[in-house]
């Protein structure tokens, strides 16, 4: 059985800035030792999803459109449904990220679908874990989670600003450190029962 802890890092991007946002989540989960992560955009997947079998951690992400996740992204979910009938993902950590052109734009609603999505399939949920950075007089725009999230990273993106300008620094650092936390939960809590069984 190798040691490695594999993260999946599942992600859909309308515009590219969610793209972004899931690349500074990789970069994150990916710097630990003892971490392979990987990114996957939900529509280069198979129907089985058979690319995220060995993941021990998957990362899910969403643009915020029409207060919830996007289209392609609920496709995904609805996609596992035989995974979760057989309880393929059942034991393995979670956790998600979201980005939308307003600053609250709904962005929880979207966060709290990509939760409850985890959680029917039995996967432990990881938060942000972070202080909010903007909330007093000595906060700051361009400080880590400058929005002030909980359940998991959120990002701001310039609706007239491509993704080479948006999100901003702080909201892609704040990505950065979650991938981190998400890597840092699933080394702790390692594998389930189930892969060490199958490996």
């Amino acid at each position: 059985m190798s040691d490695t802890i594999k993260i999946a890092v599942v992600y859909h991007s309308g515009y590219g800035h969610t793209k972004v946002q899931a690349e500074a989540v990789h970069a994150g989960a990916d710097e630990g030792a003892g971490v392979n992560a990987a990114l996957y955009a939900v529509d280069d997947l198979s129907d089985d999803l058979s690319e995220l079998a060995d993941a021990d951690a998957m990362i899910f992400g969403s643009p915020t459109y029409m207060g919830n996740v996007s289209g392609p992204f609920k496709s995904f979910m609805d996609k596992s449904s035989r995974i979760w009938l057989n309880r393929g993902w059942s034991g393995k950590i979670a956790g998600g990220f979201t980005n939308s052109s307003s600053q609250l734009g709904d962005k929880g609603s979207t966060l709290q679908a990509l939760s409850v999505f985890a959680i029917q399939h039995g996967m432990v949920w990881v938060g942000l874990d972070m202080l909010p950075g903007n909330n007093s007089t000595q906060g700051s725009d361009t400080a880590l989670n400058r929005m002030g999230a909980s359940l998991g990273a959120v990002a701001q993106s310039l609706a007239d600003q491509g993704p080479d300008q948006s999100p901003p620094s702080a909201d892609l650092e704040t990505a950065r450190a979650y991938g981190r936390n998400v890597a840092l939960a699933a080394r702790r809590w390692g594998k389930s029962d189930a892969q060490q069984e199958a490996a």
